[in-house]
């Protein structure tokens, strides 16, 4: 072992480095603070120390941006690797979403086929109907 590897301590791993290996957050300092922040609690209490130790079967409630996650630790990180890799160590017990009556910003940016501006040919026809209704030849 070198000098900078440590053992993982029966299965504990520090919560920042855990949340980059599972890819919660894009790097430790991000991870920090958002522990820091109080937007991470463990087993029901607020964690603001990123050394604080997480165990297997320890629950995270994750409230960052506009991610609410609650996961179960299964297993202690040891790289940050794909998604793939990353999802085997948490099991997600986020409850499903409720539908909502507001739509979101995409869909309002989306428009339906035929709704808004007319294209090229749809202004022409308009053009052409309108000054065979000003200019009608009997």
């Amino acid at each position: 072992m070198g000098a900078k590897e440590q053992p993982l301590e029966a299965g504990r791993q520090r919560l920042d480095k855990w949340l980059f290996f599972a890819r919660m957050a894009k790097s430790r300092s991000i991870a920090q603070s958002y522990i820091q922040s109080g937007n991470i609690k463990v087993n029901g209490a607020p964690v603001r120390q990123s050394s604080h130790m997480v165990k297997t079967g320890d629950r995270l409630d994750i409230a960052i941006e506009r991610m609410d996650r609650v996961l179960i630790v299964k297993a202690p990180g040891e790289r940050r690797g794909p998604y793939e890799e990353a999802k085997l160590l948490y099991d997600d017990q986020t409850p499903p979403r409720e539908p909502k009556d507001r739509m979101t910003l995409l869909e309002q940016a989306v428009r339906l086929p035929g709704s808004g501006r007319p294209t090229k040919k749809e202004r022409r026809a308009l053009d052409r109907f309108i000054s065979d209704a000003e200019n009608p030849e009997d």
